[in-house]
Order: structure tokens, then C-alpha cells, then sequence
């Protein structure tokens, strides 16, 4: 099940997904979940839209998993210059997590996408890394807060 039916289907408060930068190396397969993602959001709540897939539904926040500035100099002592970095000014980070009970399994998980892990990408680099530097540099997580626009919110109508 995918996108609008599965959002109509399970009915979510919160949903996450990646920002619009793909993460910390903008990936592209992460860059299309953040579209696809925000789309479907869309989709969900807007009645006209897909009345087979049940009834309109809108989670009320997305948050979008992102890296601050201030994240960025201890992450380039590891991934170094030549890649390429994508973050936002801290102040539009609206929640951090603190994940390092999970870190094992956070790590297995990364380390998972054994083609990254061979061609040296950023899965490959944290695969070389002490236990104790991946705990330091992956053991908090950033979010920013996007609360969808509701299919109910009143239209502003402008003139010119």
C-alpha cells in the first residue's frame, strides 16, 4: 500500500520524511521520498483527490529529518571536503531526538545499503568509524516541524 491510500488507511498524526535537501549528502532517492512524501500528505486530505482510496485524511505535522550548521564541522572531519554537504541554519531546527539508546540499531540500519558501504559514500565512511565516534557524530537527530496546509483551511482570495 503507498502514499494516499495507505495515509487514508492508517491515519497518522505525524509522519516523517526527509527535508528537501535529501539529508546531509542530498541523496536522490532521499531528495524524491521528500516529494513524494510531501505530495501524497497533500493528496491524502483533499476529498476531490482519489475518492477510492477512502476517506480524506491529513496528519497534523510532518517532520523533516535535516542537520543543522552548527552539526556540520564535526561530520566533515569524517566525510571530509570533497562531498558535498546540505544543511540548515540551526535556528530552523524544531526538534532534536537524542537516538543513542538506538545506535546499534540505527547504525546496522545505514550499514544495511551494502552497495553505499562498498563505493565509499557516507554509509562506507561511518562503516570505518570507532563505535565511539558513531555514537558522538549519529547519536542525535534534527528535525524541522511542517504542518501541512488542511484541506478545510479557508481560501484568502486576492486582488489586484
Amino acid at each position: 500500500m503507498a502514499g494516499t491510500e495507505g495515509i487514508r488507511e492508517f491515519r497518522p498524526d505525524i509522519m516523517v520524511t526527509h527535508d528537501a535537501y535529501g539529508g546531509l549528502p542530498g541523496h536522490p532517492d532521499h531528495v524524491h521520498t521528500h516529494r513524494v512524501t510531501m505530495l501524497a500528505v497533500q493528496a491524502a486530505g483533499l476529498a476531490q483527490l482519489y475518492p477510492d482510496a477512502g476517506a480524506p485524511w491529513q496528519p497534523h505535522a510532518l517532520y523533516l529529518a535535516t542537520h543543522p550548521h552548527s552539526a556540520v564541522p564535526a561530520l566533515r572531519a569524517v566525510i571530509g571536503a570533497r562531498k558535498a554537504v546540505y544543511s540548515v541554519p540551526d535556528e530552523q531546527v524544531t526538534a532534536t531526538v537524542d537516538v543513542s539508546p538506538w545506535i546499534k540499531q540505527k547504525i546496522a540500519a545505514v550499514l544495511a545499503h551494502r552497495s553505499e558501504v562498498a563505493r565509499g559514500a557516507l554509509p562506507g565512511l561511518i562503516a570505518g568509524l570507532p563505535p565511539d565516534a558513531r555514537e558522538r557524530l549519529f547519536g542525535t537527530e534534527w528535525y524541522i516541524r511542517h504542518t501541512p496546509m488542511t484541506a478545510a483551511a479557508p481560501r484568502t482570495r486576492l486582488t489586484v
